[in-house]
């Protein structure tokens, strides 16, 4: 397992990489859930979302062992913050995405220099190919989020909540593989474990719910989400363990929650979300948290929308 150590190691590591972000205040949000509601702008950080802190220090360890090729296996945010990288360290880097990645993401990764090969829908299907490229091109694979260089590095949101908002009381976070909360319970957790951490996954999604509940990694079949980012398989071997040791609570969210939760933030907030980064405030404003009363801050971790979309995923009224 990573450490607190590990994640203070990376915030060095990835300094001139990427952007402390701001935590932004909504008073009618707070309003409705019945909190003091804050909101982790990683949608504002540099190539639209959070992986950039850990593709940052992945990819600087891999250069710094000599590689000059990286590849990737994302359905977007993480191949443009490895392509991103990639391109600010002067290597290779192909991403392998699915077949149907938003053309916004897809446009991002190429303007980074970086290649692009399409396979399948899920990470299943596109993980080994990544691997089989790295291997032919003697290079390296670059884990979206199984990996303690990658987890580290994501890590140091929660060391800037922390800081920014030193009497939080919860922090609600979404769910993929793993990555993201795995870094932040580990800082959070390491150094003020009275503070109370929530994942938040899709309905449809809900690989790492299922394996909570089966106490051991559980895969489900392809599936779809309007929160394509958070599509995963299954957790992480690595990120699993660290979200059975201090993961509070998991609540899953449909995606009409989303689409509400996308629209309000986007109307009332002036800022424009993904929809893996409107689960978390899915799940505030639908009671889910269980909590009132308390200072929350929810991680909106990414804001690369596919403009062309904007009508058919936010299309609920608030």
């Amino acid at each position: 397992m990573i450490n607190y150590h590990d994640i203070l190691q990376a915030r060095e590591n990835i300094a001139n990489f990427m952007n402390e972000t701001p935590v932004l205040h909504s008073s009618k949000l707070s309003e409705i859930c019945g909190n003091e509601m804050y909101f982790k702008a990683e949608h504002l950080q540099k190539t639209g979302s959070f992986k950039i802190r850990g593709a940052a220090n992945k990819v600087k360890k891999t250069v710094r062992d000599g590689v000059t090729f990286v590849t990737a296996a994302s359905s977007g945010n993480h191949g443009q913050a490895v392509a991103y990288i990639a391109n600010q360290l002067g290597i290779q880097a192909t991403i392998v995405i699915p077949v149907d990645a938003n053309e916004s993401k897809k446009n991002a990764i190429k303007s980074y220099r970086g290649n692009i090969e399409k396979c399948g829908t899920t990470s299943a299907e596109r993980l080994p190919k990544a691997r089989e490229l790295a291997i032919e091109h003697n290079g390296t694979f670059i884990p979206p989020y199984d990996d303690p260089f990658i987890m580290a590095g994501q890590g140091t949101i929660g060391l800037e909540i922390l800081e920014q908002l030193e009497d939080v009381d919860i922090i609600v976070v979404p769910i993929g593989g793993g990555g993201l909360i795995s870094g932040i319970l580990t800082a959070i957790k390491q150094t003020k474990p009275k503070v109370k951490i929530i994942g938040v996954e899709p309905a449809t999604a809900n690989d790492t719910f299922l394996s909570l509940k089966n106490k051991k990694i559980t895969a489900i079949r392809a599936t779809t989400t309007i929160a394509d980012g958070l599509r995963t398989s299954q957790p992480g071997d690595m990120t699993f363990p660290i979200v059975q040791k201090y993961l509070d609570d998991l609540v899953l969210v449909s995606d009409e929650e989303i689409k509400v939760a996308q629209s309000f933030v986007l109307e009332r907030m002036k800022q424009l979300i993904e929809p893996s980064s409107a689960v978390t405030v899915a799940a505030a404003m639908n009671g889910k948290l269980g909590i009132k009363d308390k200072k929350v801050v929810c991680v909106l971790s990414g804001g690369n929308v596919d403009i062309r979309n904007l009508g058919s995923t936010t299309i609920q009224r608030v």
